[in-house]
């Protein structure tokens, strides 16, 4: 009888997020797949888990996948972590997903930690509706990407390194505008966590006189809805009637 893929969320940064669940589930899998096995180590330690431990990155999931396939076939339990977060959200993950979905393999994974939801609802900007791009190109294709947005009415949501969170600013400005508004959040669940708020150009400036260190989740508001012809609004609804 063939085993379960679990895919499961790990902490982006208090280690007491993780839920009872997931620890159960890492007690009890044959085999952990893990990011950095030596990160994983850490937090296993902590909940005293001592299941086997395999590496599983973007550098070699294209040669793993077959193989973690036939194990669980075969009857094992797996259960995929990437450092921090769930896996598949801008870590790996999907390959193996999709590769065992198409196998009829049951894939089951748990809610937990993501570093997007908490910046999102910290913003104070709609989260009704909202698009992820995680991270932008770095060179090729950024500027595309980014003008592909510019009507986009709904808030969006950004990962970004911290190196590189001022130029993305000014450049968010230069095709959003200045005064879009935004939210910055940085080293979400950690002991310094931040969120700074304001204009594109306000945020921007701050983090030129500080420089920003940690994880990075930048949330853009939409396109301001206006008036089109016939009565629709750039959202593409129809505006209500008063």
């Amino acid at each position: 009888m063939a085993g379960k893929l679990y895919i499961v969320p790990t902490p982006v940064g208090n280690l007491e997020d993780m839920t009872y669940r997931a620890v159960k589930v890492l007690q009890e899998a044959d085999l952990i797949l893990a990011e950095d096995t030596r990160t994983t180590a850490v937090l296993l330690h902590r909940y005293d888990i001592h299941g086997r431990l395999q590496s599983h990155h973007k550098f070699n999931e294209h040669q793993t996948v077959e193989t973690v396939k036939e194990r669980i076939l075969a009857g094992m339990d797996v259960a995929l972590v990437s450092d921090a977060g769930t896996p598949g959200i801008s870590d790996p993950g999907f390959l193996l997903v999709r590769t065992c979905a198409a196998e009829g393999i049951e894939v089951q994974t748990l809610p937990g930690a993501t570093a997007c939801i908490p910046a999102l609802v910290s913003s104070g900007l709609p989260c009704d509706r909202f698009c992820f791009e995680g991270f932008l190109p770095q060179k090729k294709g950024r500027r595309t990407a980014l003008e592909r947005l510019a009507d986009e009415p709904r808030t969006m949501v950004f990962y970004e390194s911290p190196y590189r969170l001022v130029k993305t600013l000014e450049q968010f400005s230069e095709v959003f505008g200045p005064e879009r508004a935004c939210s910055v959040a940085r080293e979400i669940s950690k002991v310094h966590e931040e969120h700074r708020r304001g204009s594109l150009a306000e945020v921007a400036a701050w983090y030129r006189e500080h420089e920003p260190k940690g994880e990075i989740v930048i949330i853009v508001a939409g396109k301001p809805a206006g008036r089109r012809k016939n009565g629709e609004r750039d959202d593409g609804r129809e505006e209500e009637a008063d």
